[in-house]
């Protein structure tokens, strides 16, 4: 994305092919459901149109086909302002599906979610991962999570690699040697 400082040439198209959830979810509040879904289409629209919302019918049917397959579509006309965490990160990833991205990069998409909503998020970016083919990286601090829906799991202590590899090979001894490892950092911390 950039090299000594500049930025790349084809940045708009890497951020284009880049679809993003966030913790926070990052929609507009004012506006309504498909209207958050269809701003996914802006990397691909003419500037011009963006300037005045003008969608095509092609565009606004995608974001409807999106919305149905996150189980949003009854909200389309609704304003985002009156959702649910869970149902605001569930159009957060029909946005990400609208941008038709090649990568989905989700932070933390479930952090301030009830179990249930955590679930329901989950379940459909595994199941866009395993029936779109498109790559899903998730960041989570829940590796009970990590374990029962993620093929791969890269976990980081002090900012270094510590695992990389299978779910299925991350077994309790790993588990029980991140966390002393950590534990045992705070507790140094805290007699210094």
């Amino acid at each position: 994305v950039q090299r000594e400082g500049r930025l790349a040439r084809d940045i708009r198209k890497s951020r284009a092919n880049t679809g993003y959830i966030f913790q926070q979810f990052n929609l507009v509040n004012r506006l309504s459901v498909l209207e958050n879904v269809l701003i996914g289409a802006l990397g691909s629209t003419p500037f011009w149109r963006t300037c005045f919302s003008w969608f095509t019918g092609e565009q606004k049917q995608r974001a409807l086909q999106a919305l149905t397959r996150v189980g949003m579509v009854h909200f389309a006309h609704q304003r985002v302002s009156t959702l649910s965490g869970g149902q605001q990160q569930r159009v957060a990833i029909a946005r990400a599906l609208m941008q038709q991205a090649k990568v989905i990069l989700a932070d933390e998409p479930i952090a301030s979610l009830d179990p249930e909503s955590a679930r329901i998020v989950m379940d459909t970016l595994r199941d866009i991962n395993q029936n779109d083919g498109i790559t899903v990286v998730v960041t989570l601090h829940q590796v009970d999570y990590a374990l029962r829906y993620c093929e791969r799991i890269v976990a980081l202590r002090q900012g270094h690699v510590f695992y990389d590899g299978s779910s299925q090979q991350f077994d309790n001894e790993r588990f029980d040697h991140l966390y002393r490892s950590i534990n045992r950092i705070e507790e140094n911390a805290k007699a210094a």
